[in-house]
């Protein structure tokens, strides 16, 4: 089963035979998927009144433990949204109810992001329908080949990892 990409392949390897271009069929492949994947995960979102980063935070306070509040450098290292674009998500959905910010009683110094009743609704409407995305993208595999996949895929972002060296690389060898 030929797909865009082995034709990319397949016009390179006329064209420089001298190159190795292996390396595209996977990364290829990774960005098309990437892209058919945020398009779905997209309209799901949407469907809730949610972007991405939105369904992100208020997913990862959802999980943390009762109350269901985290600071926002905990917030951070537990999801996936920048540091730069944390204080404006926080803002977006303080304003809309979603989430509340208030002193942290432990540290005055610090803020508790809270998810709150109206948050919470929100993420426990939005993620059935999440994960049923998810699934429904991944439906032509088998059980066997998406936990291969997960390894797979979890390997090479392990390998890529900033937290190795701050660069996105492998550890450095003194």
């Amino acid at each position: 089963m030929a797909d865009h990409v082995d034709l990319v392949l397949a016009q390179w390897a006329v064209r420089r035979p001298d190159l190795d271009v292996s390396p595209m069929a996977v990364i290829g492949r990774l960005s098309r998927l990437s892209r058919l994947v945020d398009a779905e995960l997209r309209r799901t979102f949407t469907a809730h009144g949610l972007d991405a980063a939105s369904f992100d935070v208020l997913a990862t306070l959802r999980r943390s433990d009762p109350p269901h509040s985290l600071t926002p450098a905990e917030l951070m290292r537990s999801s996936m949204v920048t540091s730069g674009a944390i204080t404006q998500r926080l803002d977006r959905l303080e304003a809309r109810g979603l989430v509340s910010r208030s002193p942290s009683a432990s540290d005055g110094r610090s803020v508790v992001v809270a998810l709150t009743d109206a948050g919470r609704d929100l993420i426990d409407e939005a993620l059935p329908d999440h994960v049923a995305t998810e699934a429904r993208l991944l439906a032509a595999l088998t059980e066997g080949e998406r936990d291969a996949l997960a390894t797979t895929l979890a390997t090479l972002l392990e390998s890529l990892s900033e937290e190795k060296d701050g660069k996105g690389g492998k550890d450095k060898k003194a």
